[in-house]
């Protein structure tokens, strides 16, 4: 080992340069990390390839600016060196650098990290005066002389610069090491791979850009790192997330302090900032630091609907002051790919000869314009295009950003669908052939059996346990199935045994594989309006890991000794176990059954009295138990919401026949029921056994602030509710009347609020939820651990598991989102051809929610719509009321109350309750730019009055509106890419359809499966803390299996 020194120049964060000298050990053996090594290095761990055709080498400025073509999975055996990763943490920051570091721990991506600057033979010292960026170019050089001479030549080694005079001095000094511009590179190894040349265009020209704008400065300085740190520590500054009010997003935007360094006692809400200037080149979801305004310039929430539509600039519209300031400095940029709309050709501005320089409009609302420049502004004008922000210095008006990719025209229902998935960042390409060669075998001509070695170390319950499913008709990933029978009596009198068997998903995916890295990064299954993107390949999520009839299959079990008469628990079983499920019912069948009705089990063919008499007491004893199940938890305090769920109705072909709101039955009550029950008794195990690494669910009390609304709905309809306690508000919205005296118990952090269990935790779904998967290998290490075994893999710590609660989180919320997303574009997509002045389609019957300054917001049951019905228009007319219950505009003003609004003109008052039915009329406002949205205008304000013909026919309305919905859409979509094809052209995103479509069109199930849309489902700051080693957060009160 040799000592020397290294002398680094750094800024501080205050910009100063600063010398620093420290020491610095050679070494001659430092791993290579390639599988052609000669030399036996200590190669653990990912190693580069040796199939490939050679190794590519980036120097320190291609790894700082151009570090998306690097992420390309398609582009492999990539060396980052030492000095190249320390050019991007020293001028890119804490993210990039992390960015840098997760690519290189992924194995999913074929790159390693070589310490050149530890290796006696590669390490460059630094020559007096030689410039920072030669040395580093220099430095990258040398190591990839090092490597191909220390592989013996057996792969050429290609170095890829920016610096056209290195090309020039190193190119021809070395056979076997090449030296290549990142274009050049490109268009030379990688001709098939587009995309990445078209981005490094992007980048380029973005670089070449950058700084052209004026030295007028349009925003205030930043402040320092260090003057941040120490005001928010002080309290002078107050630290937290910008979120911007995407109704009026060029005013309005919160920032919710986070922690407890806030200490002034004023402030218990969010802090408004009004105004670009005051958000200071701050974008939605970034970190900021905010300083308070004095509270003579604080100013209220807007309370109109929407900024337009003939809102007053006055008092009315403003609610109480709250806290208002101004950002001060960015803490952490959460920049992420924006999905924007290219401009119209009179609106772009020539830069020069080949390129001319765009503000393209964001998709989201809360999004600045976006400055770009390309050479495409002709090309790509009204198409939705990938970008990425590079910068937004303060002398800019605007962040400046380059393209990534182009999605499609504007409008069309792929590129729209792409567009949802962007905005919510979820990334869900096809499983690689790495992915799908890690599944069993399993088809017609080799079909999938159990092993003989897990038959022996399993439970056998396929000859001495009725097991079942009930799920929705259709479903094709069976997760759960359900076992219940009668155990010779004990001491105490009758027993039960009740069953809940999950199939045993960790078995086939094993931690840290291709498969479980995938399934993590995705975190879910996402279901769409007209699709679903699975979190596991097919194979499993739909053969081999669902709980289908007949079949034999793996499940992890746990299992109860109940008395029969109180269901006190003698004893409780987890383990592995063998199952086949004897029948696969569906809710309405199993229904059927429990009423006494004559119903078809397909299991059975011709009806063998004996058998279905088995099932239908097997499943009224299920029934009975649940009942009881859920009335202990309702004495402590459990909450019944209900919400308007949809499921999709499919035909034999598995295409989508209707969208229907979901029919509540008991035996969906009886089946999550269980399922709770087995998520409960889970985690009260996982958590006995892994006091600090078990992964539970977070369901804290809501900020009582979240409440107001429901609080002022009812007090204007003549009662109150009481929100002290989830046991307070579930008597209170059940009696409607004034709470009396009740106690506010102190709950631990761990305790869920919605289903009043002290702990609960995601076990029953491990198809379609990471978080179930995890689960099931804390329960497999905690049984194993009960029978004196350690588990087989070291369990993740504290801090790992946080990171993937976090994950799961954020993918979760993703997921919800883009559900609601999707189910509104489809309603966009259904009434944007017809003619709401004559289709009678586009009227509809409303219920007032909200009472506003100028206006109302209603639901739409027939369509499961809710929107903002304005009562004055930019005019300044108002809506008025006619003898028969229609509306005209007219001049009159408008009066807004508690629990009512008011319109007054020449011909009278007219009122609008709240919870009142009115008739609305439903139309499209489209958008170049942003997503359509549904327009609504009072029609009358009586209730809707359907015609006759419509009330008759035997289909729910709400069903048959939504079956419309989805039918003519998707009807409609074909048509026009038939329409093409007989033109004789492709469809021109095909591609891109084929990347982001893996289930046929339609093919699903079930959609909005746990969309909730209520102030409850928020989640206070207070329960920022994990229970045990993690938490998954709660977003909704009510918990579906």
């Amino acid at each position: 080992m040799i000592k020397t020194e290294k002398v680094l120049h750094l800024k501080s964060s205050r910009g100063r340069k600063v010398r620093v000298v420290r020491e610095h050990y050679l070494r001659e053996h430092v791993p290579c990390y390639s599988s052609l090594c000669q030399a036996q290095c200590a190669n653990e761990g990912k190693v580069l390839s040796g199939e490939v055709t050679h190794y590519v080498m980036p120097d320190a400025g291609v790894a700082r600016d151009f570090m998306e073509i690097l992420e390309f999975r398609e582009i492999q055996g990539i060396v980052f060196t030492q000095t190249a990763c320390q050019a991007v943490q020293h001028s890119r920051g804490r993210r990039q650098y992390n960015r840098l570091r997760s690519l290189l721990k992924d194995p999913r991506h074929h790159c390693i990290l070589f310490a050149n600057e530890f290796q006696e033979y590669s390490y460059c010292p630094r020559e007096k005066g030689e410039p920072q960026d030669k040395w580093q170019t220099r430095c990258v050089y040398h190591a990839a002389v090092w490597y191909h001479d220390h592989l013996a030549g057996l792969k050429p080694v290609v170095m890829i610069t920016e610096d056209q005079t290195a090309v020039a001095e190193y190119s021809s000094l070395n056979c076997g090491v090449y030296v290549l511009c990142t274009q050049e590179y490109l268009q030379t190894f990688w001709p098939e791979l587009q995309a990445a040349l078209e981005l490094y265009c992007s980048i380029a020209q973005s670089l070449q850009e950058k700084g052209s704008e004026g030295t007028e400065r349009e925003y205030t300085e930043h402040l320092p790192a260090e003057i941040l740190e120490a005001g928010i520590k002080s309290g002078r500054y107050i630290q937290g997330t910008l979120n911007v009010n995407k109704h009026r997003a060029q005013h309005e935007a919160f920032v919710r302090f986070e922690g407890s360094s806030n200490k002034s006692s004023e402030l218990n809400s969010d802090v408004l900032v009004c105004g670009g200037k005051n958000r200071n080149r701050a974008v939605h979801g970034d970190m900021v630091a905010v300083e308070l305004l004095p509270k003579g310039e604080w100013r209220g929430r807007t309370t109109a609907l929407t900024e337009g539509q003939g809102e007053e600039k006055g008092d009315e519209t403003q609610s109480q002051p709250m806290a208002t300031g101004r950002v001060v400095g960015i803490l952490q940029r959460n920049w992420r790919d924006y999905v924007v709309t290219f401009p119209p050709k009179e609106e772009t501005q020539s830069q020069s000869r080949n390129s001319q320089r765009i503000l393209a409009t964001p998709w989201d609302q809360r999004i600045p314009k976006i400055r770009i420049s390309t050479q495409q502004a002709d090309k790509l004008q009204d198409h939705r295009v990938i970008v990425r922000l590079d910068s937004w210095d303060s002398t800019s008006l605007y962040p400046n950003g380059h393209s990534v990719r182009v999605l499609g025209r504007a409008g069309e229902l792929e590129t729209e669908v792409q567009t949802i998935l962007i905005e919510n960042c979820i990334h869900v390409p096809p499983f690689s052939e790495a992915q799908l060669g890690e599944m069993p075998v399993s088809s017609p001509e080799s079909p999938w059996s159990v092993d003989p070695a897990e038959v022996i170390t399993r439970r056998d319950l396929r000859q001495t346990h009725l097991v079942f499913s009930v799920d929705p008709r259709g479903c094709e990933d069976v997760d759960d199935t359900l076992s219940i029978r009668s155990l010779p009596p004990g001491p105490r009198g009758e027993r039960l045994e009740l069953g809940v068997h999950i199939a045993d998903v960790t078995h086939f995916v094993k931690e840290g594989s291709l498969t479980d890295l995938e399934a993590r990064a995705r975190a879910t299954t996402y279901y769409l309006a007209d699709r679903r993107y699975d979190m596991l390949p097919a194979v499993l999520s739909a053969d081999l890991c669902s709980l289908l009839g007949g079949v034999d299959r793996y499940a992890m079990s746990v299992m109860w000794d109940l008395d029969a008469q109180t269901l006190a628990v003698n004893k409780v079983w987890y383990g592995r176990t063998l199952i086949q499920s004897s029948y696969q019912l569906y809710y309405e069948l199993a229904q059927a059954l429990l009423n006494g009705e004559e119903a078809e089990v397909p299991e059975l063919g011709t009806i063998m009295d004996a058998k279905l008499a088995q099932l239908t007491q097997a499943l009224e004893t299920l029934t009975h138990v649940a009942r009881q199940l859920r009335a202990q938890r309702d004495k402590g305090g459990a909450l019944e919401l209900e919400g308007v769920e949809v499921r999709a109705q499919l035909d034999e072909d598995r295409n989508i026949t209707a969208l229907v709101p979901r029919q509540p039955l008991e035996v969906h009550e009886t089946v999550a029921e269980c399922m709770i029950y087995a998520n409960h008794w889970v985690a009260r195990k996982i958590q006995e056994s892994f006091p600090q690494q078990a992964l539970l669910r977070h369901h804290p009390p809501p900020r009582q602030e979240f409440f107001n609304q429901l609080q002022d709905s009812a007090r204007a309809r003549g009662f109150t509710i009481d929100t002290r306690s989830n046991k307070a508000l579930a008597d209170s919205l059940d009696r409607a009347v004034a709470p009396g005296p009740s106690a506010c118990p102190v709950r631990d952090q761990c305790y869920h609020y919605g289903l009043a269990l002290d702990r609960y935790t995601h076990f029953t779904s491990p198809i379609r939820r990471y978080a179930d998967m995890i689960v099931h290998r804390l329960l497999t290490a905690a049984i194993a651990m009960e029978k004196g075994a350690g588990p087989a893999k070291a369990l993740a710590s504290n801090k790992e598991l946080e990171e993937v609660a976090q994950q799961i989180n954020n993918k979760n919320r993703a997921a919800q989102h883009a559900q609601k997303v999707s189910t509104e574009l489809f309603q966009c997509l259904y009434f944007r051809d017809k003619d709401p002045e004559t289709d009678e389609r586009c009227v509809a019957d409303a219920v007032i929610y909200t009472i506003r300054a100028n206006g109302m917001l209603v639901f739409i049951p027939q369509y499961g719509l809710k929107g903002a019905v304005y009562l004055k228009n930019r005019e300044g007319q108002v809506v008025s009321e006619r003898q028969d219950g229609g509306c005209d505009w007219q001049t009159g003003s408008l009066q807004r109350y508690l629990d009512h609004i008011t319109t007054t003109t020449a011909v009278g008052t007219s009122t609008f309750n709240l919870f009142q039915h009115i008739t609305v009329r439903i139309s499209v406002q489209p958008s170049r730019c942003h997503s359509d949205t549904i327009r609504l205008e009072v029609v009358s304000n009586r209730p809707h009055q359907a015609p006759e013909t419509q009330v008759q026919t035997t289909q729910p309305q709400g069903a048959r509106g939504r079956s419309q919905l989805v039918q003519e859409v998707v009807r409609q979509a074909e048509a026009s890419q038939q329409a093409e094809e007989k033109r004789g052209r492709a469809s021109k995103l095909s591609t891109e359809e084929r990347e982001f479509r893996q289930s046929k069109c339609p093919n699903l199930y079930s959609l909005l499966e746990e969309v909730r849309d209520i102030e409850l489902h928020k989640t206070s700051d207070s329960g920022s803390g994990y229970c045990g080693g993690g938490r998954l957060k709660s977003e909704d009160v009510q918990e579906a299996k």
